[in-house]
């Protein structure tokens, strides 16, 4: 998804129409990793080959369960991510701990937690009591990338697989409206400055 977000950048800043300075990512759940680690200079090096930085990373309940290498060595541009406390598809823990890390390197990196918040949160069609998503797969992993390309179970000190105890199933989701509004003004301004719009 990372290769995938970098190629479609270059289509982008291609287009004549596109100011290749006024683009942004935004990513839901996987979309939101994809979207977090495609800050990473070092994936940028390995594989954005049209060189676009994009003006703002956005991610809304990423998974962070993921220790990269280099993964502090991010984007100058702003990075945001919007996660709910309640969370048992995603949980929060992890993208917290990332959140503690990246404050030590980042310019400007932001996390806003929700209480009382689940997975899916800004999706106006599910309903607002916490729905379990039948056979939907979360990891519950601590993960590390050592050597480089293979990710380790941190537990069990061998690849990881979806076959570890750490998968779990049937997580939650549910809407939230002050959430979602909540994310949508935080958006708007910090793609208003990012952008310097009137």
């Amino acid at each position: 998804m990372i290769l995938d977000l970098y190629r479609s950048l270059a289509v982008l800043a291609a287009h004549p129409r596109v100011d290749p300075n006024r683009i942004a990512v935004m990513g839901f759940s996987r979309g939101a990793q994809a979207t977090l680690y495609a800050s990473l200079k070092r994936f940028q090096k390995l594989w954005n080959a049209g060189g676009i930085d994009p003006a703002a990373y956005i991610a809304l309940y990423p998974a962070c369960i993921t220790t990269y290498i280099d993964d502090t060595d991010v984007s100058d541009h702003p990075i945001r991510m919007f996660h709910g406390i309640s969370d048992d598809y995603v949980e929060i823990a992890p993208c917290r701990a990332y959140f503690a890390r990246l404050k030590q390197t980042a310019k400007d990196v932001q996390m806003t937690e929700y209480p009382d918040t689940w997975h899916a949160f800004d999706y106006p069609l599910s309903q607002s009591t916490p729905t379990v998503v039948q056979n939907g797969q979360t990891t519950h992993c601590m993960l590390k990338e050592e050597p480089a390309g293979t990710i380790i179970n941190m537990v069990t000190q061998k690849p990881f697989t979806y076959a570890d105890d750490c998968v779990g199933r049937n997580p939650h989701v549910a809407y939230s409206a002050s959430s979602t509004h909540a994310t949508e003004e935080a958006v708007k301004a910090l793609l208003k400055t990012t952008f310097r719009l009137n």
